[in-house]
This record gives C-alpha cells, structure tokens and sequence, in this order.
C-alpha cells in the first residue's frame, strides 16, 4: 500500500503554468497590499481614500471614506492560503461592502500554466472579475448561480481560484461582523492534544510585550517600567469548549468543572500569562469588576465579574510551560456575541499621570479554528464535489474504459489468442481514446502536470485541487496503479490520445504503402536519451522558472493535437504536423524519442511487480519477428523486451500465441523440430 499511496503521490499531479513567479526557491509570497488606486477601483468609491491595516486572525485592510467605512479589503493568499494549480501561491485581491457584497475582485499573482492552453491573463482576470456583486450573505444555491462559470480548458486553475475567493470573503466577512457565523462550537468530539498540538492547530492565541515596549508606551506616567528584553506580558488566550481544547488542556476533572455550568449560549475562555503585568490585578476583590481585561467582538464588549471566574492552578496538557497566572472567564451570552466568531482579547496597562493617566491597551485577536466548529448548516459545497457531480456522465465512460482496459490486460492470453478481436478491439480502443477521451472531454495527461504536482509537495498539497478535474483524476489514479502491474504502457499503448493519433495514422500509412523506416538499433537506443533528458530538463528548470519550464513543455504536442484541437497558431500546429508526418514513415515516432511524459512514467514504472509478457527460449535466436513488428522498438536483437520503452500494445503476445504468424509454432505445426543457430 506504501508503494502505490507513492506513487500516486507522484502522479496525480493535474498541471498549468505561468505567469510572474512564487519567489526564489517557491517560497511564498507576503499578500500585496492594495494601493488606493487599486482600493477605488475594487470598492468602486472614487479617491480620496485611506487604507486601514487590520492585522489578527483575519487580517486586511478597512477602507476609509469621509471619516467612515466604506468597505473591506482582503487577500486570498493572506486569509486561506491559496494554492493553484501548478502548486504554487495563488493571490486575488478582493473588496467587499459594509452589506457583504464583493465589489470588486483582481488577481495580482498566480503562476498557473493557462498560457499553454490557449488561455490569456486577461481571460482569467475577466473570470475574476465576475465575482463582483456576489452576496456572501445569501444562501449557498444562490451563492452558486451568482458566482462565474468556470472556464473550459482551465477547469482546475479557476476552480481553486473560485474556491479560494469564496472561502476568503466569507472568512473576511465573518471577521468583520458583516455575516452571521457557521454552526457553532463542536462540544462533542475529542482527541487528546499536546500543549504544541494546540499551538500549531490554532486553538491557542499568544501575544508577548517586552519591557521595552511597555516602558515607551508607559514612559510618561509614574513608575514606568524599566526598558529591557523580559516580558511585561506573555499571553496566551483560547476557548475551552471544544473538549479536544479543553479537556486537553485542564484535564477531565477541571475541565468538567469549567464548563458544567454554562449554558450552550456560553463559553469558558483561558487566560495564562506570565510577565510583570497580570491580566487580573487585584482590585477586582474589592470592586467585583475585572477592571484589566476585556473581550470585543465588533460593537460588543465584555467586562468579566468575580461570578465569571475560576482560577486554575495548573495545565494538564504535555509539554505546557510554567504560567504565573491561569484563569478561567465566563464568556457570557451577551446579545448578539458569538464565541465562534472571531474576536479580541484586550488587557489594559495603566499608570497616574499628571493630567490623568497613562494607559497601554495589549490587544489579542482569536478565531476558533474550523477543526473545533460544527459544520455550517448551508455551507458551500466544494467545487470538487459539484464537478464530480455535474460530470457522472464522462466519470461513467471514463470508468468504463478503465473496466474495459484493465479485463483485456488481466485476460490478455484469451485475447490476444483471437487475431480479430485483438485487432478490432485495440483499434476500437485506441478511437474511443482519440475521439471521445482526447477530442471530446479533454483527457489528455501531461508531463506540466507532474511538474504541477511536484510542487504542490513544496509548498501545501491539497487533495480537493487535484479533485476538480475528475476525469484526470480518474485517469492518473489508474496510471499510478497500472505502473505496479504492467508499467508505463497502460497509458502510453492505451490511454494516450496522442499516442491514439500516432498510432492509427500510421496503421492508415500502412494501408495506403507508405515505406516504413527501420532504425538501426544502435542510434534507436541512443535517441531514447532525447526523451529522458528533456523530462529532467521540463522538471529542473521548473525550480528555477516555472514559466520558463512550460516553454520548454511546449514539446509536447498534445495541447496543440489534444486540447485545442490544431486551433492555434501555425508553428504550434506546423509543429505537430511535422510529427505525425514522421510517424508515417516510423511508427509513434513522438512515443519513441521525444516524449517527456512516457520518460517521466517509465521511472516509477520500475516498481513494477508483475511480469505479464511471455517470451520462449527460441525468441530472438531463432525468430526475431516481434522484435519486427514492436510498435515501438522496445524488444532487442536477442528477443529481451525492455519495459521502460514497452507501450503494453500486445503486438508481440499476438504474435506469440498465433500459429499462422509465429515461426516457431508454425514449423511446430509441421511437425519439424526447432533448429539453433544465428538468427533468421
């Protein structure tokens, strides 16, 4: 099971390509930040505007207009994260109003492969911008219809970008108080989780002022701080309801105990700090009233009471450090506040001054993560699954084509031992795969969508983008487990549209007499390396230009043949003409020496752990006619076939099993015994 997850792994890449690259190495870029021009133009307010930054859980930019807000700023890089298609950083810079509505949306960064597939920047920033006056507040159908088709041809590239706007606003919404949140909090499910586990899941906020920092702020009261590098105050905040939180955190018994009382409107908050400055003070035992810290969410604040609070003495949760304070707080239901929601943490500074008093106010921004959150009741279906959806018909003709293929190479000696089934059904085959899986629904297979996969490894895989082309999905599952049975030939000699093309030509050149090339062993051994070298090539300069390796991907003539249906521009087309040209004179020409797909599938191929091709002593020393008629070349002077060039076409076990083709069974039926020597 290793071996196939890996090479699925390996495989399932779905490629496009280019435009301004990641940065060195793929490291991810900060989010651009919106000039007002760009501001005007996204929120459709005219300048004179002022951008706000707004950092926290969901940060942005709130823009000002007239000394009030007239809308929101976000990026989908900074708010989910996005990764497109070829794997690597993808940012769109949306606008949306005080009533939740996108006004404007712009793709500033992308490097998706769409050049190669006939499809412009300004193709992809018109998709964007047909997000404008999406209503995030209406409900999911809605949202649907409202939202901009994908486009053909980029089905994946624009998907993750629609899937990464969506999921974006509706967090930049959420944060901004302009939509009601999801289900609430999941207070059922637990998994044990270690104090690191919390951090890294996001369950637990941290904010640390040195002393430094609070003596600036606090400098012109009395007894400001003195400067230095230790904490004036180290804290941590998070919800305790999730019992995988909470549970984790203060044990069964504790945990019990801090929220036994609440009601489901409630929610417990933990408070740890260490430091000089305690979140907590003292004067709260004489008034009742924690007069230090504060919880906001938008027009709604919360003062904690001596009622609202449990001190705690220690965490439970391994590898927690040492806290001088720990506290727990009763998050009141307050109209209209959302513990699911996100909001702030402040905890006040204060010194007497002269003219009053100093204060600094420490603010902390926390958002529950989703991990911890019910499932919104009407929430957007992925695109994933409305791809899966609106395509059951191709997923049904792909699949069975896949039944088809995988009973003719299980059952392959019943056949191969009939001379017209085999022929006739390896070119029904090979038609259905040109005409109906390439021309018609595009399921070509790409060595850019490798090169795509790869570097989604790098820089955050994600099982849903690679999900929303179902048909390649389908196809490269198959691949990954078919290089563990038969090797590359599964797709090459059957499911390759190209290879179709090349194939079927060439066998109507046969028909018409046009002369077949021989190449001399020799020279065909040594082009292989044409193919080879140029898959090492298309992968290592992707690291170093991603846009530079899709030129140089421009070997491939599927796009041109496949994809685009010769509708291109002449040296594209010219191109592929010139090699199906070579292919009527020798057979898949493309396959033997220039394909860097079939070089890229013959290297896992070598995991193969099925041998399904039958060869007798006397092949190659007696009779060399397979080594004749291989469609590609792949079988040697002394009969040995080599896998890595093998396209599984089953010429050479038609051969084998026919007796008034195969030498060696025909003088067997003659009765004459086999004869040694050289090679006829």
């Amino acid at each position: 099971m290793r071996i196939t997850a890996l090479i699925l792994g390996l495989l399932i890449g779905l490629g496009a390509a280019p435009v301004p690259a990641a940065g060195p190495g793929g490291v991810a870029p900060d989010a651009t930040a919106p000039t007002p021009p760009l501001a005007a133009r996204l929120t459709g307010i005219p300048e004179p505007l002022r951008l706000l930054r707004e950092e926290g859980a969901v940060p942005g930019w709130t823009v000002l207009s007239g000394g009030s807000v007239a809308g929101h700023i976000g990026s989908t890089w900074e708010l989910s994260e996005s990764i497109g298609y070829s794997g690597r950083p993808l940012d769109v810079l949306f606008a949306i109003s005080p009533d939740a509505i996108v006004t404007g949306a712009e793709l500033v960064q992308h490097n998706e492969p769409i050049l190669t597939l006939g499809i412009s920047d300004a193709d992809i920033q018109r998709y964007v911008s047909g997000f404008a006056t999406l209503d995030l507040s209406a409900p999911p159908d809605a949202r649907a219809q409202a939202m901009p088709d994908v486009i053909s041809r980029a089905t994946v590239s624009t998907g993750v970008i629609r899937d990464s706007i969506l999921r974006s606003a509706r967090t930049l919404a959420l944060g901004r108080g302009l939509i009601a949140g999801g289900g609430g909090i999941d207070r059922v499910s637990f998994e044990a989780q270690s104090w690191a586990d919390l951090v890294a899941a996001g369950a637990l906020a941290h904010r640390r002022v040195d002393m430094t920092e609070a003596h600036a702020a606090l400098k012109d009261g009395r007894l400001p701080p003195e400067p230095g590098p230790g904490a004036f105050l180290d804290l941590w905040v998070g919800l305790l309801d999730p019992p995988s939180i909470g549970r984790s955190l203060l044990g069964q018994q504790e945990f019990t105990a801090a929220i036994g009382d609440l009601s489901l409107e409630e929610a417990a908050l933990f408070v740890a700090s260490n430091g000089l400055h305690s979140p907590r003070g003292t004067a709260w035992r004489q008034s009742g009233v924690f007069d230090r810290i504060t919880v906001r969410q938008g027009d709604l604040v919360q003062v904690f009471t001596a009622e609202d609070y449990t001190r705690l003495d220690a965490v439970a949760a391994e590898g927690a450090p040492d806290f001088r304070e720990l506290s727990v707080f009763r998050l009141q239901a307050a109209e209209g506040f959302d513990p699911a929601a996100p909001f702030t943490v402040e905890v006040r500074a204060t010194r007497p001054a002269d003219s009053g008093e100093v204060v600094l106010p420490m603010t902390l921004d926390y958002v529950l993560p989703a991990a911890f959150l019910l499932l919104e009741p009407q929430a957007d279906r992925p695109l994933w699954q409305t791809e899966w959806e609106r395509k059951r018909p191709q997923i049904a003709g792909v699949s069975l084509m896949l039944v088809a293929l995988t009973l003719i190479l299980l059952l392959q000696e019943s056949f191969v031992s009939r001379p017209r089934l085999y022929r006739t059904g390896r070119m029904v085959f090979l038609a259905v795969t040109l005409l109906w899986l390439g021309w018609g629904i595009n399921g070509q297979l790409s060595v850019v969508q490798v090169v795509a996969f790869l570097h989604s490894l790098l820089s955050g895989f994600r099982w849903e983008t690679f999900l929303i082309d179902p048909v390649i999905f389908l196809l490269w599952g198959f691949v990954a487990l078919g290089l563990l049975f038969w090797g590359r030939g599964v797709y090459c000699g059957w499911l390759c549209p190209f290879g179709a093309l090349q194939e079927l030509t060439n066998r109507a050149a046969r028909a018409l007499k046009i002369p077949q090339i021989a190449v001399p062993q020799p020279l065909h051994e040594r082009l292989w390396i044409l193919k080879y070298a140029l898959f090492v090539g298309i992968v290592a300069l992707s690291f170093h230009s991603m846009e530079q390796a899709l030129i140089l991907a421009e070997a491939e003539p599927f796009k041109t043949a496949i994809s685009l249906r010769m509708l291109r521009a002449w040296p594209f087309v010219a191109f592929v003409v010139a090699i199906l040209i070579a292919g009527l004179f020798i057979e898949r020409f493309y396959c033997r020496y220039l394909c860097p797909l079939g070089a890229g599938l013959a290297i896992p191929a070598k995991l193969r752990i099925f041998d399904w091709l039958h060869r007798r002593p006397q092949c190659g020393r007696e009779c060399r006619l397979c080594e004749q008629k291989c469609t590609v070349g792949a079988i040697d002077p002394i009969g040995r076939i080599n896998p890595n060039e093998c396209i599984l076409c089953l010429k050479c076990q038609w051969i084998f099993h026919d007796k008034d083709t195969c030498t060696i069974l025909k003088r067997r039926a003659r009765g004459r015994p086999a004869q040694t020597g050289a090679p006829s």
